[in-house]
């Protein structure tokens, strides 16, 4: 049964995509014009699907609210102004509580967009854009819980506001402004030279520095690694705590031995303003194989900080 809900609403989005044309860039182009707020109205489950579109909509730089026509009869029709745009979602087109708000709307002059199953409708006859889902038959036995056609009112809201978003160049930086918090707001907008470790803590040592050094530098700063710097403060290469204990399993007595013998040189390094994302992306597909931490140096390749991978990982970037 749980296969057959599924196919059945696949149907209802295959249909739903061959009905997209004029109209739905007609109500995309009203969407950008929009100088006001975009208003969702719907009641019931059509309720809850214009509750996401309105949510969608606003997080992707259209603003939107979802208003209850319950409500708007009883006073929230204040929220409406002219310069705003009505999109109502409603199976039938015939309910009461939506209706009855047609004639105040058409009296304010406020656009209107209907997302319907039903294009003779009420609602249909009175919008001035109408894109109709096509779920006329529901995925439940009875044909009566709404399940396709909520499924269609919601997938036809995120075509609208993702089709809206591309066509007035909504952008990462778009995007971040508008998710400041949580995982999505991190992924866009946190830096490496916001996580990254520097100063004091930074495991540097020069190019004569014996391993013996360098095991303390890289046990003392717990990043698992040591940058090498040659005479002007570049940095030259890279000795980890696996590149320590590989060498000294095949000579235990290399503690004497000079860092520029055994580092590896032209480490794999990013930049401050680098995003914390790209710089794990970095640590795990380079094609040399995976590593745990980067140097993130200036524009004379001098390091002035390194990301480790829990640092990026504790920020929930994983």
């Amino acid at each position: 049964m749980g296969r057959e809900v599924i196919a059945a609403e696949i149907r209802g989005l295959q249909e739903l995509r061959r009905s997209i044309g004029p109209e739905f860039r007609r109500a995309v182009a009203l969407l950008l014009e929009c100088s006001g707020k975009a208003i969702v109205c719907g009641i019931g489950k059509s309720g809850i699907a214009a509750r996401k579109i309105a949510a969608t909509l606003s997080s992707t730089g259209t603003p939107a609210v979802y208003l209850h026509p319950g409500d708007a009869a009883h006073g929230d029709m204040g929220m409406i102004a002219k310069d705003d745009v009505f999109l109502a979602v409603s199976k039938s087109g015939k309910n009461d509580e939506l209706t009855k708000l047609i004639p105040f709307l058409k009296a304010m002059k406020v656009k209107m967009i209907a997302i319907t199953a039903t294009p003779d409708s009420p609602l249909a006859a009175e919008s001035d854009i109408v894109l109709t889902t096509l779920a006329t038959k529901e995925a439940c036995p009875m044909d009566i819980v709404p399940t396709t056609s909520t499924t269609a009112a919601t997938v036809l809201g995120d075509a609208l506001a993702v089709a809206t978003l591309q066509s007035r160049n909504f952008g990462r930086d778009d995007f971040a402004r508008l998710h400041p918090s949580g995982v999505l707001g991190k992924r866009l907008s946190l830096t490496v030279g916001e996580l990254m470790h520097k100063g004091a803590e930074l495991p540097v040592i020069g190019m004569d520095t014996t391993l013996r050094e360098a095991l303390f530098e890289i046990a003392n700063k717990r990043l698992g690694c040591t940058g090498i710097l040659d005479i002007h403060g570049r940095l030259a290469g890279i000795i980890t705590d696996g590149d320590l204990k590989r060498i000294l399993i095949r000579d235990p007595a290399a503690l004497g031995a000079k860092a520029a013998a055994v580092m590896t040189a032209s480490p794999r390094t990013a930049r401050a303003e680098a995003l914390a994302v790209d710089a794990l992306s970095q640590m795990e597909m380079d094609a040399r194989g995976p590593v745990t931490q980067l140097f993130v140096i200036d524009d004379g390749g001098r390091p002035v900080g390194l990301i480790h991978i829990h640092d990026i990982v504790r920020e929930g970037l994983k």
